[in-house]
């Protein structure tokens, strides 16, 4: 099973590099950008078969691994494994 692991800096934490990107998007005409924060993005490849399990072990891994917990939060997702349904009609 897949898991993605966001982490972000606390809305309390200054961001340089998201500011400096914010400011040369506003110079490249950007106007309705109004904030840019920057973050991180792992992906694991799991090896378990239980949603419960994956989400457990991504939360521990980006807690004690991933993200400092002092400056910044992460979010987990799984992905779903299950191959898509083809859409009727071909999907094309």
């Amino acid at each position: 099973m897949k898991a993605r692991v966001f982490v972000t800096l606390k809305p309390s934490v200054f961001d340089p590099q998201g500011h400096t990107i914010g400011e040369a998007l506003q110079s490249l005409g950007y106007d309705t950008v109004a904030d840019v924060r920057q973050g991180k993005y792992f992906e694991l490849d799991l090896r378990t078969t239980s949603a419960a399990d994956a989400e457990a072990l991504a939360r521990d891994v980006a807690s004690r691994v991933l993200a400092n917990p002092v400056i910044e939060s992460f979010r987990v997702e799984l992905l779903d494994q299950a191959p898509a349904a083809a859409a009727p009609g071909g999907g094309r």
